[in-house]
C-alpha cells in the first residue's frame, strides 16, 4: 500500500519518514480519469493494376527534410539550463536546529547545557525583496535555530515570521540588503495542463542545488496537509524527482516561473516512485502575504463532513442518473452548517464492494452558482474562495427537491 509522506530534513533518516493519513474532513486524492484518445481508421480498397514505368514527365515527390533531432535536443537542453542558472540565486538551503532539553540538576544544582542538534535540512526561495522566503510548515516546525543559505555562500540566521499548517506553508525572514534578493517571479497554476514541463530546485538527501526535470502528471489533487485534519486541495502532482530535502523548494514551469511548493510524495520505500505533489503557486499567492502580516492565514469554515455522490449512491437515494455533488455526511453542533439549517445523512446502506454508506443527507450542487461536482470542489471553494464572515448561497438537493439556503461561513478551528 502507498502512503502520502511528507519530505522530511535530509538529516532525518528516510526508514523515519512520516506517515500521513487522511482524516477528518479531508477527502483522498481526486481521481482523474484518463481520456482515451480517438482513433480514425482509414480503410483502402486494394485494386491489382500492371507494373509500368511512370510516363516520363511525372517527378518524383520531394521528401520533406526530417528535423534535426540534435538541433531540438540541444535547444531543450539550452531552455533547462537557462532555467536554472536565471533561478539559482533565488533558491536557499534551510538547516534547522532545536536546543537539547535541560538535563537533571546535579547535586551542586548545576544543569547540562542547552546544546543546539542540527534536525535537518530543506529548501526554500526568494518571495520579495524585503527578505521573505518561502518554505514548508513541516520543514520549519519546532526549529530553534533557522539558517539560510544561498548559492553564492552568504548565509545568514532566519526568523520563522509566519506558519499555516493547513496549507503546509511557512515564511522566514532574512536580513539582507535588497540587492542580495532575487525574488521569483510567480506562475498561475489555475491555469496548468497535464504535460507541461516541470523541474523542481531543492537539496534531495543533502545533495544542495539539485534540478530534477518531469512533467505535470495530474492537477486538481487533494492531499493531506500532515498536521492538521483539512486537505490542502488543489494539489499538482509531478513526476519531477522530489526527495527528503525537497521540502519548501519550488516547482517551476518551463519560463521559470513558480507554480507549486514542493512538499509531499506517494511512496512505499519513503523515496521518490514518480509521484510527487506541490502546493499550487495560487495557494501561496493567498496565504504568504497574510502570513507576513500576520503571522497567520484564517480560513472559511463549514463545519462538515463530506462524501461524493457516486452512482450507486445516487441509485440508493432514488435521485437522477448523473447526480453529483458534495454529500453531507456528519455537521458540527452549532457549527455554521447547523446554523444555517442544513442536514446530515441518518440512513445507513452496505454498499455492493462491502462499504458502510451512510445517506439522506443535504447534497451540495452550487455556491453563489458556481458548480460544485465533489467533495474536493466543495473543500477547495471553501479554503481558496471563501473567507470567514462571509454569507453565499449554497444551491442543495434535499430529497430529491433543489433549494436554496443562505449559509454565513465561519472561522476554521486552530
Amino acid at each position: 500500500m502507498s502512503t502520502f509522506r511528507r519530505l522530511l530534513p535530509f538529516a532525518i533518516a528516510p526508514l523515519l519518514l512520516l506517515l500521513i493519513a487522511c482524516t477528518g474532513t479531508s477527502e483522498p486524492a481526486t481521481q482523474v480519469a484518463a481520456t482515451p484518445l480517438a482513433t480514425e481508421t482509414a480503410t483502402a480498397q486494394s485494386v491489382t493494376r500492371p507494373i509500368s514505368n511512370p510516363p516520363a514527365t511525372t517527378a518524383a515527390a520531394p521528401v520533406a527534410a526530417e528535423p534535426d533531432a540534435q538541433a531540438l535536443l540541444a535547444a531543450h537542453e539550452l531552455v533547462v539550463n537557462n532555467i536554472y542558472s536565471s533561478v539559482l540565486p533565488s533558491i536557499v538551503n534551510i538547516n534547522i536546529a532545536s536546543r537539547a532539553p535541560v538535563g537533571d540538576l546535579g547535586p551542586f544544582g548545576s544543569a547540562t547545557p542547552r546544546d543546539l542538534q542540527p534536525r535537518g535540512e530543506g529548501s526554500g526561495f526568494v518571495w520579495d525583496n524585503l527578505g521573505h522566503i518561502v518554505t514548508n510548515n513541516h520543514v520549519v516546525a519546532g526549529a530553534d535555530v533557522v539558517s539560510v543559505k544561498f548559492y553564492d555562500g552568504t548565509e545568514v540566521l532566519g526568523e520563522v515570521i509566519g506558519t499555516d499548517p493547513n496549507s503546509d506553508l511557512a515564511v522566514v525572514k532574512v536580513a539582507l540588503p535588497e540587492k542580495k534578493l532575487a525574488p521569483l517571479a510567480l506562475g498561475d497554476s489555475a491555469k496548468l495542463v497535464v504535460g507541461q514541463m516541470a523541474l523542481a530546485i531543492g537539496h534531495p538527501f543533502g545533495a544542495t542545488f539539485t534540478l530534477t526535470t518531469g512533467i505535470v502528471s495530474a492537477v486538481g489533487r487533494t492531499i493531506p496537509s500532515g498536521s492538521t485534519p483539512f486537505g490542502i486541495p488543489e494539489a499538482i502532482q509531478t513526476d519531477a524527482a522530489i526527495n527528503p530535502g525537497n521540502s519548501g523548494g519550488p516547482l517551476l514551469d518551463r519560463s521559470g516561473r513558480v507554480i507549486g511548493i514542493n512538499a509531499q510524495i506517494q511512496s512505499t520505500s519513503g523515496g521518490n516512485t514518480g509521484v510527487g505533489f506541490a502546493i499550487p503557486v495560487n495557494t501561496a499567492k493567498l496565504v504568504v502575504p497574510a502570513l507576513i502580516a500576520d503571522g497567520k492565514f484564517e480560513y472559511a469554515y463549514l463545519g462538515v463532513t463530506l462524501s461524493n455522490v457516486t452512482q450507486e449512491i445516487a441509485e440508493l437515494m432514488e435521485l437522477p442518473k448523473g447526480t453529483r455533488g458534495a454529500l453531507l455526511i456528519s455537521i458540527s453542533r452549532a457549527g455554521p452548517a447547523d446554523r444555517a439549517g442544513l442536514r446530515a445523512g441518518s440512513a445507513r446502506a452496505r454498499s455492493s464492494l462491502g462499504v458502510d454508506l451512510i445517506l439522506g443527507g443535504d447534497i451540495v450542487t452550487a455556491v453563489d452558482g458556481v458548480p460544485i461536482r465533489s467533495s474536493d470542489e466543495l473543500v477547495a471553494y471553501t479554503a481558496l474562495r471563501a473567507r470567514p464572515g462571509e454569507t453565499r448561497k449554497l444551491t442543495v438537493l434535499r430529497d430529491g427537491k433543489e433549494m436554496t439556503i443562505n449559509l454565513t461561513f465561519g472561522t476554521r478551528p486552530r
